[in-house]
Protein backbone atom coordinates (compact mmCIF):
# COMPACT_ATOMS: atom_id res chain seq x y z
CA UNK A 1 0.00 0.00 0.00
CA UNK A 2 1.16 3.70 -0.81
CA UNK A 3 1.75 5.51 2.27
CA UNK A 4 -0.97 7.79 3.53
CA UNK A 5 0.53 11.28 2.12
CA UNK A 6 1.31 8.66 -2.08
CA UNK A 7 3.96 7.55 -3.85
CA UNK A 8 6.47 9.47 -2.76
CA UNK A 9 8.97 11.01 -5.74
CA UNK A 10 12.55 11.70 -4.45
CA UNK A 11 14.65 14.44 -6.33
CA UNK A 12 18.47 15.08 -6.24
CA UNK A 13 20.40 17.86 -7.78
CA UNK A 14 24.01 18.97 -6.23
CA UNK A 15 23.03 19.55 -2.56
CA UNK A 16 19.59 19.37 -2.45
CA UNK A 17 17.17 16.91 -2.17
CA UNK A 18 13.64 16.84 -2.08
CA UNK A 19 10.36 14.83 -1.92
CA UNK A 20 6.97 14.87 -3.56
CA UNK A 21 4.15 13.39 -2.59
CA UNK A 22 1.37 12.51 -4.92
CA UNK A 23 -1.84 13.59 -2.90
CA UNK A 24 -2.24 17.32 -3.69
CA UNK A 25 0.86 17.47 -5.44
CA UNK A 26 2.69 18.30 -2.72
CA UNK A 27 5.89 19.28 -1.79
CA UNK A 28 6.47 16.77 1.04
CA UNK A 29 10.31 18.20 2.36
CA UNK A 30 13.22 19.72 0.31
CA UNK A 31 16.54 19.86 1.95
CA UNK A 32 20.26 22.35 1.23
CA UNK A 33 22.82 19.85 2.52
CA UNK A 34 20.78 18.65 4.90
CA UNK A 35 19.42 21.55 6.06
CA UNK A 36 15.15 21.58 6.12
CA UNK A 37 13.96 24.57 3.62
CA UNK A 38 10.85 23.72 4.11
CA UNK A 39 8.03 22.49 6.80
CA UNK A 40 7.97 18.99 6.00
CA UNK A 41 5.68 16.20 6.76
CA UNK A 42 6.09 12.02 7.15
CA UNK A 43 5.68 9.79 4.55
CA UNK A 44 2.83 7.97 6.06
CA UNK A 45 1.19 10.98 7.76
CA UNK A 46 -1.78 12.58 6.71
CA UNK A 47 -0.75 15.73 5.51
CA UNK A 48 -1.77 18.46 7.83
CA UNK A 49 -3.81 21.14 6.17
CA UNK A 50 -2.43 22.75 2.98
CA UNK A 51 1.44 22.23 4.18
CA UNK A 52 3.34 22.42 0.28
CA UNK A 53 -0.19 21.19 -1.57
CA UNK A 54 -0.48 22.56 -4.81
CA UNK A 55 -3.27 24.52 -5.56
CA UNK A 56 -6.28 25.16 -7.68
CA UNK A 57 -8.39 25.67 -9.52
CA UNK A 58 -8.72 28.68 -7.05
CA UNK A 59 -5.81 29.54 -4.22
CA UNK A 60 -6.63 31.10 -0.80
CA UNK A 61 -10.78 31.72 -0.26
CA UNK A 62 -13.91 31.85 -1.89
CA UNK A 63 -15.65 34.18 1.06
CA UNK A 64 -19.00 32.14 1.75
CA UNK A 65 -17.86 29.80 -0.80
CA UNK A 66 -20.39 31.21 -3.43
CA UNK A 67 -19.53 32.90 -6.91
CA UNK A 68 -21.22 33.86 -9.89
CA UNK A 69 -19.51 33.11 -13.10
CA UNK A 70 -21.23 34.18 -16.34
CA UNK A 71 -24.79 34.90 -14.53
CA UNK A 72 -24.71 31.67 -13.02
CA UNK A 73 -24.30 31.17 -9.00
CA UNK A 74 -22.12 28.20 -7.73
CA UNK A 75 -21.74 27.16 -4.04
CA UNK A 76 -18.51 25.39 -2.81
CA UNK A 77 -17.88 23.30 -0.38
CA UNK A 78 -16.90 25.16 3.05
CA UNK A 79 -13.28 23.12 3.85
CA UNK A 80 -12.91 26.43 6.11
CA UNK A 81 -15.58 25.77 8.57
CA UNK A 82 -14.54 27.89 11.06
CA UNK A 83 -14.70 30.78 9.10
CA UNK A 84 -17.38 29.60 6.63
CA UNK A 85 -14.98 29.56 3.11
CA UNK A 86 -14.16 27.57 0.61
CA UNK A 87 -10.41 27.13 1.29
CA UNK A 88 -7.62 26.11 -1.28
CA UNK A 89 -9.19 24.81 -4.60
CA UNK A 90 -10.36 21.26 -5.26
CA UNK A 91 -6.89 19.78 -6.00
CA UNK A 92 -5.68 19.17 -2.56
CA UNK A 93 -6.34 15.53 -2.11
CA UNK A 94 -6.40 14.13 -5.65
CA UNK A 95 -3.82 11.59 -6.35
CA UNK A 96 -1.91 12.91 -8.96
CA UNK A 97 -0.25 10.23 -12.02
CA UNK A 98 3.22 10.59 -12.39
CA UNK A 99 3.57 11.08 -16.62
CA UNK A 100 7.32 11.54 -16.56
CA UNK A 101 10.40 11.27 -14.22
CA UNK A 102 14.06 11.63 -14.16
CA UNK A 103 16.42 11.77 -10.89
CA UNK A 104 16.06 15.41 -10.88
CA UNK A 105 11.99 16.16 -11.61
CA UNK A 106 8.72 14.39 -11.99
CA UNK A 107 5.58 15.53 -13.65
CA UNK A 108 2.49 14.96 -12.01
CA UNK A 109 -1.10 15.09 -14.16
CA UNK A 110 -4.73 15.10 -12.50
CA UNK A 111 -7.88 16.09 -13.48
CA UNK A 112 -10.63 18.26 -11.97
CA UNK A 113 -13.94 16.76 -12.80
CA UNK A 114 -16.85 18.72 -13.09
CA UNK A 115 -18.58 18.89 -9.72
CA UNK A 116 -21.56 21.11 -8.22
CA UNK A 117 -18.62 23.66 -6.91
CA UNK A 118 -17.06 23.72 -10.42
CA UNK A 119 -18.67 22.42 -13.12
CA UNK A 120 -15.99 22.08 -15.93
CA UNK A 121 -13.35 20.03 -16.47
CA UNK A 122 -9.57 21.33 -16.17
CA UNK A 123 -6.28 19.20 -16.45
CA UNK A 124 -3.82 19.99 -14.60
CA UNK A 125 0.40 19.46 -14.94
CA UNK A 126 2.78 20.32 -12.92
CA UNK A 127 6.62 19.54 -13.15
CA UNK A 128 8.71 19.88 -10.04
CA UNK A 129 12.67 20.15 -11.19
CA UNK A 130 15.04 20.46 -8.83
CA UNK A 131 18.75 22.35 -10.12
CA UNK A 132 21.65 23.77 -8.67
CA UNK A 133 19.71 26.90 -7.96
CA UNK A 134 16.64 24.88 -6.58
CA UNK A 135 13.42 23.79 -6.96
CA UNK A 136 10.95 24.60 -9.43
CA UNK A 137 7.57 24.14 -9.79
CA UNK A 138 5.64 24.69 -12.99
CA UNK A 139 1.34 24.20 -13.38
CA UNK A 140 0.03 23.97 -16.56
CA UNK A 141 -3.37 24.28 -16.82
CA UNK A 142 -5.86 23.22 -19.51
CA UNK A 143 -9.88 24.22 -19.88
CA UNK A 144 -10.67 20.60 -21.20
CA UNK A 145 -14.66 22.12 -21.07
CA UNK A 146 -16.29 23.74 -23.98
CA UNK A 147 -17.03 27.23 -21.93
CA UNK A 148 -14.99 29.60 -20.58
CA UNK A 149 -13.42 28.75 -16.91
CA UNK A 150 -12.25 31.01 -13.68
CA UNK A 151 -9.15 29.72 -12.88
CA UNK A 152 -6.24 30.64 -10.13
CA UNK A 153 -3.35 28.49 -8.85
CA UNK A 154 -0.58 29.10 -6.72
CA UNK A 155 1.95 26.80 -4.09
CA UNK A 156 1.84 26.19 -0.46
CA UNK A 157 4.72 25.81 1.13
CA UNK A 158 6.28 26.98 4.49
CA UNK A 159 9.72 28.24 4.58
CA UNK A 160 12.02 27.65 7.02
CA UNK A 161 14.94 29.76 7.59
CA UNK A 162 17.19 28.08 9.91
CA UNK A 163 17.24 27.23 13.66
CA UNK A 164 16.66 30.38 15.01
CA UNK A 165 12.55 31.12 16.06
CA UNK A 166 10.71 32.51 13.69
CA UNK A 167 10.65 36.05 15.64
CA UNK A 168 14.50 36.44 14.63
CA UNK A 169 13.96 35.81 10.85
CA UNK A 170 14.32 38.89 9.02
CA UNK A 171 11.80 38.78 5.82
CA UNK A 172 12.00 40.78 2.21
CA UNK A 173 8.81 40.99 1.16
CA UNK A 174 8.89 43.45 -1.83
CA UNK A 175 5.52 44.85 -1.60
CA UNK A 176 3.97 48.12 -1.87
CA UNK A 177 0.15 47.28 -1.03
CA UNK A 178 -1.64 44.66 1.25
CA UNK A 179 -5.11 43.54 1.36
CA UNK A 180 -6.97 44.42 4.47
CA UNK A 181 -8.99 41.69 6.05
CA UNK A 182 -11.70 41.62 8.34
CA UNK A 183 -10.55 40.27 11.94
CA UNK A 184 -12.42 37.14 12.50
CA UNK A 185 -13.40 35.32 8.56
CA UNK A 186 -10.10 37.48 7.17
CA UNK A 187 -12.47 38.08 4.51
CA UNK A 188 -10.97 41.15 1.90
CA UNK A 189 -12.30 44.74 2.83
CA UNK A 190 -10.06 47.05 0.89
CA UNK A 191 -6.07 47.49 -0.46
CA UNK A 192 -3.73 49.50 1.37
CA UNK A 193 -0.34 50.83 1.19
CA UNK A 194 2.02 48.62 3.48
CA UNK A 195 3.50 51.95 4.91
CA UNK A 196 -0.37 52.96 6.19
CA UNK A 197 0.91 50.05 9.24
CA UNK A 198 4.75 50.61 8.58
CA UNK A 199 5.34 48.34 11.74
CA UNK A 200 2.47 45.41 10.45
CA UNK A 201 3.20 45.24 6.76
CA UNK A 202 6.14 46.74 5.28
CA UNK A 203 9.01 44.72 4.74
CA UNK A 204 10.15 46.55 1.65
CA UNK A 205 13.51 46.93 3.63
CA UNK A 206 14.08 43.74 5.23
CA UNK A 207 13.84 43.76 8.79
CA UNK A 208 13.39 41.63 11.63
CA UNK A 209 9.42 39.58 11.92
CA UNK A 210 9.58 40.03 15.66
CA UNK A 211 5.90 39.58 16.87
CA UNK A 212 4.74 40.75 14.13
CA UNK A 213 1.45 37.92 13.11
CA UNK A 214 0.75 37.71 9.58
CA UNK A 215 -2.29 36.05 7.46
CA UNK A 216 -2.56 38.59 4.38
CA UNK A 217 -2.23 39.09 1.12
CA UNK A 218 0.46 41.68 -1.00
CA UNK A 219 0.63 43.11 -4.42
CA UNK A 220 1.92 45.68 -6.08
CA UNK A 221 4.96 43.63 -6.43
CA UNK A 222 8.68 44.91 -7.07
CA UNK A 223 10.22 42.44 -10.14
CA UNK A 224 13.45 42.95 -10.92
CA UNK A 225 14.52 40.96 -13.91
CA UNK A 226 11.21 40.34 -14.11
CA UNK A 227 11.09 38.12 -10.86
CA UNK A 228 9.88 38.99 -7.28
CA UNK A 229 11.97 37.79 -4.67
CA UNK A 230 10.83 37.20 -0.78
CA UNK A 231 13.53 36.00 1.59
CA UNK A 232 13.84 34.92 5.32
CA UNK A 233 17.32 34.76 6.59
CA UNK A 234 18.13 33.37 10.00
CA UNK A 235 20.55 35.14 12.76
CA UNK A 236 23.32 32.64 11.68
CA UNK A 237 23.47 33.98 8.11
CA UNK A 238 21.56 31.16 6.23
CA UNK A 239 18.37 31.19 4.75
CA UNK A 240 15.78 30.52 2.32
CA UNK A 241 13.95 32.42 -0.65
CA UNK A 242 11.20 32.28 -3.30
CA UNK A 243 11.14 34.32 -6.53
CA UNK A 244 8.83 34.01 -9.19
CA UNK A 245 7.31 36.31 -12.53
CA UNK A 246 4.82 38.55 -13.25
CA UNK A 247 2.30 35.62 -13.91
CA UNK A 248 1.85 35.86 -10.29
CA UNK A 249 0.89 39.34 -9.50
CA UNK A 250 0.06 38.29 -5.63
CA UNK A 251 1.64 36.76 -2.20
CA UNK A 252 -0.02 35.42 0.93
CA UNK A 253 2.20 35.56 3.97
CA UNK A 254 1.18 33.90 6.67
CA UNK A 255 3.50 33.51 10.12
CA UNK A 256 1.42 30.58 11.01
CA UNK A 257 -0.15 31.76 14.56
CA UNK A 258 -2.46 28.94 15.44
CA UNK A 259 -5.11 29.36 18.03
CA UNK A 260 -3.60 27.73 20.99
CA UNK A 261 -0.25 29.58 20.89
CA UNK A 262 3.12 28.17 21.58
CA UNK A 263 1.23 25.49 23.14
CA UNK A 264 -0.25 24.01 19.72
CA UNK A 265 2.86 21.93 17.93
CA UNK A 266 3.50 23.95 14.60
CA UNK A 267 2.40 26.93 15.93
CA UNK A 268 5.20 29.67 14.31
CA UNK A 269 7.41 27.15 12.63
CA UNK A 270 7.32 28.52 9.49
CA UNK A 271 6.52 31.46 7.07
CA UNK A 272 4.05 30.14 4.30
CA UNK A 273 4.81 32.06 0.96
CA UNK A 274 2.06 31.76 -1.26
CA UNK A 275 2.56 33.33 -4.83
CA UNK A 276 -0.69 33.45 -6.77
CA UNK A 277 -2.18 34.36 -10.19
CA UNK A 278 -5.24 35.83 -8.19
CA UNK A 279 -5.93 37.20 -5.24
CA UNK A 280 -7.86 36.13 -2.14
CA UNK A 281 -12.12 35.60 -3.44
CA UNK A 282 -10.75 36.05 -7.39
CA UNK A 283 -13.86 34.22 -8.24
CA UNK A 284 -15.81 37.10 -6.85
CA UNK A 285 -13.49 39.82 -8.55
CA UNK A 286 -16.79 41.87 -9.71
CA UNK A 287 -17.36 42.87 -5.97
CA UNK A 288 -13.76 44.58 -5.76
CA UNK A 289 -12.44 47.75 -7.50
CA UNK A 290 -9.28 46.55 -7.88
CA UNK A 291 -7.68 44.06 -10.35
CA UNK A 292 -8.12 40.71 -8.69
CA UNK A 293 -5.79 38.63 -11.23
CA UNK A 294 -8.58 36.02 -12.00
CA UNK A 295 -7.41 34.19 -15.15
CA UNK A 296 -10.49 33.74 -17.88
CA UNK A 297 -9.53 30.55 -19.95
CA UNK A 298 -11.91 29.67 -23.08
CA UNK A 299 -12.06 26.15 -24.67
CA UNK A 300 -8.78 24.31 -24.99
CA UNK A 301 -6.63 27.21 -23.62
CA UNK A 302 -3.77 26.81 -20.69
CA UNK A 303 -2.61 28.85 -18.37
CA UNK A 304 0.92 28.31 -17.22
CA UNK A 305 2.93 29.31 -13.76
CA UNK A 306 6.20 29.12 -12.15
CA UNK A 307 8.13 29.73 -9.19
CA UNK A 308 11.58 28.31 -7.61
CA UNK A 309 12.58 27.81 -3.99
CA UNK A 310 15.90 27.66 -2.75
CA UNK A 311 18.71 28.11 -0.11
CA UNK A 312 21.50 30.11 0.47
Amino acid sequence: MSPASGTQHTLRAGDYEAVIASVGASLRCIRLAGRELVLPFDADEVRPGYRGVTLAPWPNRIVDGVYDFDGVRHQAPLTEPQRGHALHGLVAWLDFDAIDKSASHVTLAATIVPQPAYPWRVRIETTYALGHDGLTQTVRAVNESDEDVPFGTGPHPYLVAGPASLDEWTLSLPADQVLTVTPDRLAPVGLEGVGDEADRFDFRDPRVIGEVALDHAFTGLSYTEGLATVTLTDPSGVGVGFTWGAECGWVQVYTGDLPSGRTEDGHRAGVAVEPMTCGPDAFNDARYPFDTGLLRLSPGCESVASWRLFGF
